[in-house]
């Protein structure tokens, strides 16, 4: 992936980590304080509350059970998965978007190629793409279950939604965002897939929390108030029956309407987002990607503008 490429993809890279995975610093005692395990609302609420106040390490902790927690951190130090990152789109390039933005010149040479992008390909263009890309992708691709490929596009499209309106080409707003980005990227330290492994499951979210909160007050300044957004999400149970539970979320997004169902499952008297489960097991289960076998190839995609990769 080439400079031109990440000066284009980092901002909505960052911004769904953002949106779906959280960043920062959180109340780390929520769960432990309470008197009886959160309800499948409350539990809706609380992984919410980690999003909006910023914190991977709390989503990670909160998402899965203590013994799944366990086994991700071990399937992380061996290479064998990045969960919840890897859950992101282009999650497989973020180790060289990482790189990239803590390189020694990297300001100098993301803005050089902000300038050309801005020049030769039309920003709202590319970002269209990607959009357009993206759900399709989500629609006909990947292991998306019912609930994520109804919620997911949704969030997808007020990305791209924003996108196409933000003042993406303010190349002062520009430079200013590669400042922070790269401050952050460099003491993260985070610049290859080994520097994750190295760094352990929960380090590694640690840094790449202060990353995700680093574009998220840069994301502020282009409209996209992502904490504000989250924070007035709806929660309403659905239904429950016995162990299961459908909760439904409603909430706005860089202004734009997402309304999605979100299924739960009761393990060891706590509930849990079905589908982190169904994710988080799965990547337990994952060959390291040294022995891994290769993934098919891609469905054909139409052509991007010159600034996609």
């Amino acid at each position: 992936m080439g400079n031109r490429a990440i000066a284009l993809l980092c901002p909505l890279l960052l911004a769904a980590l953002a949106a779906l995975a959280g960043c920062g610093r959180g109340p780390d005692t929520a769960v432990a304080t309470q008197a009886e395990p959160p309800t499948p609302g409350e539990t809706v609420r609380l992984l919410t509350a980690h999003l909006a106040d910023a914190d991977l390490g709390a989503f990670a902790r909160d998402a899965v059970t203590p013994e799944l927690h366990a086994q991700l951190r071990q399937a992380w130090a061996e290479g064998r998965t990045r969960w919840p990152l890897d859950q992101l789109p282009f999650a497989p390039h973020l180790p060289r978007a990482m790189a990239a933005l803590s390189a020694p010149d990297a300001e100098r040479r993301l803005q050089q190629a902000f300038d050309r992008q801005l020049a030769n390909t039309s920003l709202a263009a590319a970002a269209e793409f990607l959009t357009v890309f993206t759900v399709q992708y989500i629609a006909q691709q990947g292991e998306f279950s019912v609930s994520e490929r109804e919620h997911y596009p949704q969030l997808v499209q007020a990305l791209g939604t924003w996108a196409a309106q933000a003042p993406l080409g303010d190349r002062a707003h520009a430079q200013a965002t590669i400042a922070a980005m790269a401050a952050a990227a460099r003491e993260a330290g985070l610049d290859s897939e080994a520097a994750f492994a190295d760094a352990g499951m929960v380090e590694g979210l640690r840094r790449m929390s202060k990353v995700a909160a680093a574009l998220r007050e840069a994301l502020a300044g282009y409209g996209l108030d992502l904490a504000a957004d989250l924070r007035a999400m709806d929660v309403q149970l659905q239904s429950q029956t016995g162990d299961l539970a459908r909760v439904r979320m409603q909430y706005s997004l860089a202004g734009s309407p997402v309304d999605t169902i979100v299924n739960l499952e009761r393990r060891d008297g706590r509930w849990y987002v079905s589908d982190f489960l169904r994710h988080a097991e799965a990547a337990v289960k994952r060959a390291p990607a040294s022995t891994a076998p290769a993934a098919p190839a891609p469905a054909s995609a139409p052509a991007a503008p010159d600034a996609a990769p």
